[in-house]
């Protein structure tokens, strides 16, 4: 990296021509440099502790996508808590109510007549009968209490992400032990080897636990087997049967049974293989054989040594991993604990952090969402609970979603799958929901879903009287296009987009006051406008129009890629124009509801309104700058500090909005310790780098992941934008493989905050528009004119915004941009200078 900073300086100084050649030169030993960093470690990509967890927020996490572990750590008694993807309460079920057809004009008539309070009462009595989600569930705890007590030494315990391996050491008696411990995804197993620097020194007791009913028992002298069935909930019986086998090999010493333990003594190394399996198939039928599954992935892996389980491990892992570097420099901080830098980032100067965060980010969705599995939940795959908070399932009102906002965008697409096929899943089980509990065609989902595909409403009107979770969900399979452009791919998926938008042709009604045509009842997922009434219940809800929108548009694209050009698309197109405009209201705030309800003390921590600008590019600087000040007025008056998860959002948002600095301040607040010094818990980070909501929900460190990449790329708004946000303190970094929508791949080398060399691999060919606030210059690149050629950069237009107090309305001088275009072909990489 030095040597590349030296030859920006000399690049400075000479001719235009010149400058473009070495260019090249650069982009060479750029891309040699980060092969070589491949293949080899980082030594600031880990967290490391100087003490073992305490708690379960301490503890490592470790997941092959399927099975999880959470890994203490503990030199006297070390706790390896275990979880399976589909370990979840109850079987397969329903959860719609049919007394909702009837109760619907009702509830309508009275939310027209302004009778909130009513309707939702309505809602509740109708429309809710449970149960309301399964939880999911721990499948227990690996222990291994060790026989020498002594006093500990040296101690040291550390996560390294980029191999995905946690590990640690420490001294007894003189003797230093070592446990490294991995989740193998070729393997389908999670494997651990204790050493030691003197033989015949490792001896132990293992034995298994959980929180909940189980049988255990010991096979042959080696073998820990502990089964069980998940729990009953709400009325549905558990039936989801697990099997976990735990095998111990050692090497010297010896080995044997007593009772439901299993005693190593005086062994020179030991690895263990352990395997979990349960019955479930898919989300309505569970009939698999769990203990013939469990032995068979355990039966293979213990034909393969440690050494060569680790070697396809890493093999495997990297080949994700690997694909993205950022680099925003370091300073003597990057030395300290990991728990320590989250104590004192918010008052020093630790920018390696970020970059740690940023990857540990990318290390979660690799370790919770492999092709095949199920996708990541409100905690990934890690839970040690029977029933979590909120059940640790999925909240299709923004939570389920935030995991997957980095999928494309940190190359990362392939574990996109998990999630596109639940959708797929839930486009079959919502068909019954949407016939029985409102006379509709296609397919509808409320809120919330669990591993069961369940699609009626869950829990009460003020949260779950909400049916736009098909048209969130489904714009993860059109975003899966627009950065691939796999047309295989958007066949595969648009029966589901389809009939997600076909169920809104039947369920939207004319607005009696407006004309325009609303989703009611609605409401703005769980926010009450308390300053008018107390019920959240109401039609015509800003997020919901700006999903509509975005289905409808997307889905009359889709359609002519495909040329499916029916009957049902050309309702779709003329339902367009009566959906209702963004409104501006009384203190020039972006509103959330159709009437200005709108309370500028409001702190909620959703932001539903402002789906428009972010995840969605439907608010612009450059396009609707009436709207884009509108809803930054909104998010300023939300303020920064919220929960984990909302702050990941606002990092997103203030990225949108092209402020860096403001970003990065939501970067602080999110590094900031969840626990406090009175142990009270708040929105931040935990000591494991977990976000906390509280408590822990891993969509916090989705979204924050994801709006890193955001203020670095940008390519929702018409062209690829170059360093949009980048905050002050971030004044030379480089970050490399970041995709965009149309196919290209884009790394940036930047220096005084300023992008010195950008290079672009053009997956797909076509027009590439590029933005940048200082000049550019390269070979092919030319002054943009008009509208982007690229079809993966059309922009729908929206309906002017209606504004009521325009006078109270300030809209800020966006930033001076240049723009220009490069035609590229396919499979080609480009090189780009600044311009002096």
């Amino acid at each position: 990296m030095k040597r590349i900073k030296k030859l920006h300086m000399f690049i400075n100084r000479i001719g235009s021509t010149a400058k473009i050649v070495l260019a090249f030169g650069v982009l060479l030993i750029a891309n040699s440099a980060c092969q070589a960093q491949s293949s080899k470690n980082d030594p600031y990509m880990k967290l490391w502790y100087d003490k073992p967890a305490e708690k379960w927020v301490e503890a490592l996490p470790v997941g092959n996508g399927r099975l999880g572990a959470m890994v203490f750590g503990n030199p006297q008694e070390e706790t390896i808590q275990l979880n399976e993807n589909t370990f979840y309460a109850g079987q397969p079920h329903r959860n719609d109510n049919p007394n909702a057809l009837k109760a619907l004009d009702q509830v309508r008539k009275l939310i027209f007549d302004g009778e909130y309070v009513e309707a939702q009462s309505e809602v509740d009595r109708n429309f809710f009968k449970g149960p309301h989600g399964m939880p999911y569930q721990t499948i227990g705890n690996l222990k291994l209490r060790y026989k020498d007590e002594s006093e500990v030494e040296d101690y040291y315990r550390e996560l390294d992400i980029e191999n995905a391996i946690v590990s640690n050491r420490f001294k007894k008696s003189g003797v230093n032990y070592t446990t490294k411990l991995i989740a193998s995804f070729p393997d389908q197993v999670i494997v651990a080897k204790l050493t030691a620097d003197k033989s015949k020194s490792i001896s132990f007791t293992a034995t298994m636990d959980r929180p909940g009913n189980f049988d255990l028992r010991v096979d042959g002298n080696d073998q820990l087997v502990m089964s069980g069935i998940s729990g009953d909930h709400e009325g549905i019986k558990g039936a989801v049967k697990f099997e976990a086998n735990v095998k111990f090999v050692n090497k010297g010493g010896s080995i044997q049974a007593e009772n439901d333990k299993i005693q190593i003594s005086d062994a020179d190394e030991v690895t263990i293989y352990i395997s979990i399996a349960t019955n479930f198939v898919n989300y309505n039928d569970i009939s698999a054989d769990a203990p013939v599954r469990a032995t068979g992935y355990l039966e293979k892996a213990l034909t393969k040594s440690f050494a060569e389980i680790h070697k396809d491990h890493v093999a495997d892992y990297r080949n994700y991993f690997d694909r993205v570097r950022l680099d925003l420099g370091r300073t003597d901080a990057a030395d300290l604990p990991t728990d320590t830098r989250i104590e004192r980032f918010s008052q020093g100067n630790d920018p390696q952090l970020v970059s740690l965060y940023f990857q540990f980010g990318r290390y979660l969705l690799i370790a919770a969402s492999r092709p095949g599995g199920q996708p990541a939940n409100l905690q990934g795959i890690w839970n040690h609970q029977l029933n979590p908070a909120w059940d640790s399932k999925y909240t299709v009102n923004i939570n389920a979603e935030m995991n997957y906002w980095p999928a494309e965008i940190t190359n990362l697409s392939e574990l996109h799958g998990p999630f596109i096929q639940m959708v797929k899943d839930l486009s079959e089980s919502g068909r019954q929901t949407a016939t029985d509990m409102y006379g509709a065609r296609g397919w509808v989902l409320h809120h919330n879903t669990d591993l069961w595909r369940v699609t009626g409403p869950i829990d009460f009107a003020a949260a779950g009287m909400w049916t736009l979770g098909g048209a969130w969900v489904s714009q993860h399979l059109f975003e899966k296009y627009d950065f691939s452009g796999d047309k295989a791919y958007l066949e595969s998926v648009y029966p589901a987009v389809k009939q997600a938008a076909v169920f809104f042709l039947d369920f939207l009604v004319e607005d009696p006051k407006t004309g325009y045509m609303v989703v009611s009842p609605s409401v703005s997922p769980e926010n009450i406008p308390y300053q008018y009434h107390n019920s959240a219940v109401a039609a015509g809800n800003t997020m919901d129009n700006q999903l509509l929108f975005d289905l409808f548009t997307k889905t009359i694209k889709a359609a002519k890629i495909l040329g499916d050009e029916d009957d049902l698309i050309k309702e779709m197109k003329a339902m367009l124009s009566k959906l209702p405009p963004m409104q501006i209201g009384k203190w020039g705030q972006l509103q959330e509801w159709q009437e200005d309800w709108d309370n500028p003390k409001d702190d909620h921590r959703h932001v539903s309104h402002l789906y428009g600008l972010y995840p969605s590019n439907q608010i612009s600087p450059y396009r609707t700058p009436a709207l884009f000040a509108a809803a930054k007025t909104s998010l300023l008056a939300r303020g920064d500090e919220s929960t984990g998860w909302s702050m990941g959002w606002k990092v997103n948002l203030w990225a949108r909005f092209l402020d860096g600095n403001h970003a990065y301040k939501l970067i602080k607040d999110q590094l900031s310790p969840a626990i406090q010094p009175d142990g009270k818990q708040k929105g931040g980070t935990y000591p494991n780098l977990f976000d906390s909501h509280p408590p822990f929900q891993i969509d916090g460190n989705f979204g924050c992941t994801a709006g890193i990449a955001e203020m670095l790329v940008q390519s929702h708004d018409a062209a690829i934008h170059i360093l949009p946000a980048l905050p002050d303190e971030w004044k030379r970094g480089s970050v490399a493989g970041i995709r965009t929508r149309g196919g290209f791949e884009v790394s940036v080398d930047w220096e005084d905050n300023k992008a010195k060399v950008v290079s672009i691999h053009s997956n797909l060919g076509g027009i590439c528009r590029i933005r940048s606030y200082h000049p550019l210059e390269g070979k092919g690149l030319a002054i943009a004119e008009g509208s982007n050629p690229n079809p993966f950069y059309e922009i729908p237009k929206t309906k002017p915004a209606e504004i009521k107090d325009h006078h109270k309305l300030g809209i800020d001088d966006s930033k001076h941009v240049y723009e220009y275009d490069l035609e590229t072909v396919k499979g080609k990489k480009y090189l780009i200078s600044i311009k002096k």
